[in-house]
Order: C-alpha cells, then structure tokens, then sequence
C-alpha cells in the first residue's frame, strides 16, 4: 500500500514539474527604462543624493567628526577603551579603513558613500533625456542638479583619497577593472560640469534643493583646489556679489537673541529672511530619516555627568532628569567625543568682543554648577556652586580632563530634543554651505595671489559680523584664514579636506608658508603643510598625549591622504585601484590614469 502511495505521488510530481510548477513567477520588476520617465522621477533620484549627503552630520559618531579629528581642532575624545581613532599611527590601515563602526574612524564611509551618491548622480545624468519635462529649463536644473551631487562627492573624494577612480556613467554590470585616475583629471572634469551648471540653476528653489549659489560655492572650492584662483575669485563674487545671499548682521528670526545665536537656531535656519545658507540638508521631526536626531549634543558636549568631584571630595554632578536641578535640560547629556584641542578651545579666541566666544553663546565648565543631589541632602556647601576644575592645593577635581572638561560652542551644539531624555540633540537642518565660508574662500584665493589687502577685507566681514576688531593686510597668511574658519566652521566644515587641499596648493605651487618651510608633491606624504599645522596647534598629537585607557595620541606625514580601504581594492580582480603611500599595498600601485576613460 505505502510503495502505491509512492508511486502516486511520484506520477503526480513528474506531472507538475512537466507544467513548470516550480516556476517561480516574478510578481513585479524594475526597470529604470520604465521609472525615470518624468520630472517627478528624476527628482526623487535627487533626493536620494540629498539623504546620502545628510547623513554625514547626523546619528551616533557622524562621520563628519573623523573629518574633525584629522585636523588640528578636534580629538577623538573617548578615553575608556582602545579602539576610537586617537592612535593614529596603529589603527589607520588599508584594513581598519574597511571599518564603519562608532568605535573607529568612519572612512569607509566617506569611499563607500562617496561613490553611492556618484551611482544616483549618474543614473540621473545618463537617462537625463529618457525622461519628459515641461519645458528644456526643468531639464536643465535637473541636470545641473545632479552635476552638482556628483561633483560635490569627488571633491571630498580627492581631497580625502587623492587619486581615485573615475567613474562618470551609469553601472549597469558588475565591472572588476577599475583604476585610479589623477586629482587633478577628475577636478577638471567636475569643474567643466560645474561651469555648465552655474547657468541652469536658481536660487529661488526650496530649502535643501541645489541652489545657484550651491554651486557657485562649490566651484570656488574646485577652482582653488586647481589652482585657477582668478577663476576662484570670479566664482566667489557672483555669489557674494548676486544679489541672492548676505551674511546676517542683526538678530532676526524667531530668537532675536543676537545675530550668531540666531543664525544657528534649529527654528531659523530655514527662515526665508535668513539668506546666509547656501546649501542645507533638511532633517524634521516625523520624516523618518533618523530616529532621535542629530545628537550633537551627545558628541560635542563634555561627559559633565561623572568624573567630577567638589571640592570637598564628593560627587558633584548629574546628569539624569530626575533630579532638582536638570541641567542636561540646559546643556545636553555628552559623552565628549569630539574633544576640541586647546587651540580651538583656547588659543584662537583673541578678541574679547567675538560674539562667537560671548558668555550664553560658549559655554565653559565654569558655567555649569553642581549639581548632585547628594551634596543637598548633606549640606554640601558646594551644592549649585560653580564647578572648578581644582582645589584650593590645585589638586585635580576632575579625573578624566580630556573628555570630562573644555569648552563648547553653545550657540551651534544647543539643538532641543524631545526624543531622548536626557536630551542628546534633537531634530534640526544643518548648513552644508554657508556664505561667511564663502567669504573666506575668497579671501584664500586673494592670498595665493598676494592680494592681502582683498583677502583681510574678507576675513574682516566675517570677523565683524562677529562683533571683533578687523585685522590689517599685513596680518595675512594662511594660519589667520585657519583660525578664522575654526572660529566661524566649528562643526559645519569638513577640515581635513579644506587642510588637505592647501597642503596640495603648498605643494603645487611652491609659496612659502608662515611656518617658513616649502614643500612639493615629489615627497609629500613625507612633508606637507597638512601634518606640520596639525603637529604646531594640536597639543595631543605633537606630545602623544596618553588617555587614561593607555591609548597615545600619534600621527604622521601620510595620514594627509587616508587610506583606500583594502576591500574594494582586493574585489577589482582586473584592474589596480592604486594605495596612498604610507599603507600596505602602495607597492603596488601603477601610473594613474590621466584621462576619464569612463
């Protein structure tokens, strides 16, 4: 009886696979020939290109706080286990690079995002004219739209890499022969695309969509980083010169506090009376992007809640909710990774008049007072004292002073937040492009042309603005122009990139730095102005602080360029993606491309 069963449904089995029962049926399939058919479409690709952009400022350890610590203004502030990007000499490798974790440098990101926003960039150029539109400027600013991404994504990529691939068209198979193309090939590309889409785009466009003025600002950037600083200069005064955007002056917006505490308002960035933005990414609460915000408060605030003791040797702070006196209602609960250096945190705040150093705008831990409610309990004549840093004997009150101690910008770091509790930093848009920048990148091509005078009339709009004296021409060079985008950037500027494409222009061309020394590409991972800023402003990197894990603060020469991660190099079997010199690997290498051949 059981071997008739059998037999049955063997028969009924054999019948059934004869009539492709097992077939399976594609319920629906994508096919871009059939999606990027409208204006609608091709916009919704662009949005795509924005969210890839946004992400670098926003969640748990951005990535634009790896941008910091490769600079002379932050440290990675995490002091309680190994791991955290401080030991730069052991943890940045072709390896590590493969990485993309709250614990380590977020390289990885920049390569691997870099090129994903390049992918929705290029889908949108190569099928610009498969699709329809309500007349050719809709097809323009599209396009000229996309043009930006794509060039936005290979500045930060060759001012990050050096010598990428590149890739200009649309992917539509698995390619295993990719190879590395000059810098400086790849900015003239992007400069060509950049120039053509300077015509094609207005200013009058919703907040976060590319602006005229987007990319005006970025070609001044491109322009610099060739070296064309007539060409900088001119693309920098359409923009400031165009009618569209000023720099702020006066409170305005919904604040009305003071001009620097309202430009950095959450609520007033996106006002239509703020014309200082350039180019944002838009984050609200309720659109799904990232849950819990933007957390900056949890990054760039001290771990004020532990580690610091009264005088009389007690617990002094809290920084939980539940108790009298909230004050990470006031300030944010940190957890102190970025960490600024004494230069950025002490040393450039010269002027007592900078608005940008004000009290109410910068806090000190001075400000904050104790605030633990055990000190209440026993009477504690230190209970909402001011906090000091030691006692009367100048004895340390503070056991962990790289990241439980320094000063923060208030005014730009302060985002309510009614998700976390304590509040971390909550929901805001964020100024990717701003013009007080776009004023200081003209004032750098002034220099490299000696036009001193021009770049301090720059400088001085921005330092004026901020309430400071204005300096002279002969106060010029290119550590002022730093300090400058330090004070006014904090946070909003990408530094080893803007550090990295002045090592290149030192390199190029020759010109004497304030430090005395020049330098030139033949040996510049072994010389550059990049290292020897850092080394002169960033205290931790030039002594090898020790953090209270262990770890030492090193760096070297070659970090200017950081490393290709090891894992797209080892999957292009058929072509040579070229390592940075310095990392294992660069052995290999062969003459980079110097033409786009894709």
């Amino acid at each position: 009886m059981r071997s008739t069963i059998l037999l049955v449904a063997l028969a009924a089995l054999t019948v059934s696979c004869g009539k492709d029962w097992l077939k399976p049926k594609q319920l629906s399939t994508y096919d871009p020939d059939e999606t990027y058919v409208d204006a609608a479409a091709m916009r919704a690709a662009l949005v795509s290109c924005a969210r890839n952009a946004r992400i670098e400022y926003y969640g748990d350890n951005p990535p634009i706080l790896t941008e910091m610590l490769f600079s002379e203004v932050t440290v990675e502030g995490v002091t309680d286990k190994s791991g955290p990007p401080q030991d730069l000499n052991l943890l940045i490798t072709p390896d590590g690079a493969n990485l993309n974790n709250a614990d380590r440098a977020r390289i990885y990101f920049y390569y691997s995002e870099g090129y994903l926003g390049i992918k929705y960039a290029n889908t949108v150029i190569g099928r610009i004219d498969n699709a329809t539109y309500a007349n050719r400027e809709e097809r323009n600013a599209i396009l000229g739209s996309a043009y930006f991404h794509r060039a936005m994504r290979y500045y930060r990529l060759t001012q990050q890499f050096g010598d990428v691939p590149a890739i200009m068209k649309e992917t539509l198979e698995p390619k295993l022969d990719y190879g590395s193309t000059k810098r400086e090939v790849i900015l003239e590309y992007i400069k060509k695309d950049l120039d053509s889409a300077k015509g094609w785009l207005s200013d009058n466009v919703a907040r976060g969509e590319v602006t005229k003025g987007a990319v005006l600002h970025l070609l001044t950037k491109v322009n610099l980083a060739l070296g064309k600083f007539d060409d900088a200069i001119e693309s920098a005064n359409a923009l400031i010169n165009g009618g569209a955007y000023s720099l702020m002056k006066v409170p305005f917006g919904t604040t009305k506090k003071n001009v620097i505490w309202d430009l950095h308002r959450p609520e007033n960035k996106s006002l239509g009376e703020n014309k200082e933005g350039i180019f944002m990414v838009i984050d609200r609460f309720g659109d799904g992007g990232f849950d819990g915000g933007m957390r900056i408060m949890r990054q760039a605030v001290p771990l004020w809640g532990t580690n610091i003791n009264t005088p009389s040797g007690k617990k002094g702070t809290n920084d939980n909710t539940s108790v009298p006196v909230v004050l990470s209602n006031l300030y944010g609960r940190g957890i102190g990774r970025c960490r600024p250096t004494p230069y950025s945190n002490y040393d450039i705040w010269t002027d007592p008049k900078d608005l940008r150093h004000a009290p109410g705008n910068w806090m000190n831990m001075e400000d904050l007072v104790y605030n633990d409610p055990g000190l209440n309990t026993t009477n504690d004549p230190y209970y909402l004292k001011p906090l000091q840093l030691r006692n009367a004997n100048g004895g340390l009150l503070c056991t962990d002073t790289i990241r439980c101690w320094f000063g923060w910008p208030h005014y730009k770091i302060f985002i309510p937040d009614t998700e976390n509790s304590p509040m971390q930093g909550g929901h805001t848009d964020w100024y990717i492009f701003r013009l007080a920048e776009t004023y200081l990148l003209r004032a750098e091509a002034y220099y490299w042309k000696d036009d001193l005078g021009s770049a301090a009339n720059d400088i001085n709009a921005v330092r004026t603005r901020a309430g400071c004296t204005g300096i002279s021409a002969a106060d010029v060079n290119i550590g002022i122009i730093l300090d400058e985008r330090a004070r006014e950037l904090y946070f909003e500027e990408p530094r080893k990139t803007e550090l990295t494409r002045i090592a290149f222009l030192f390199a190029k061309t020759g010109k004497p730095a304030y430090n005395g020394k020049t330098y030139n590409m033949a040996n510049f991972s072994e010389s550059n102005f990049f290292y020897d800023r850092i080394i002169e402003k960033n205290v931790f990197y030039r002594t090898g602080i020790v953090t209270n894990h262990g770890d030492k603060y090193t760096m070297s020469a070659f970090h200017v360029l950081w490393p290709i991660p090891s894992n797209p190099i080892a999957a292009n079997a058929y072509g040579v993606i070229n390592q940075n010199k310095g990392y294992v690997g660069y052995e290999k290498n062969v003459p980079p491309l110097d033409k786009i051949t894709d």
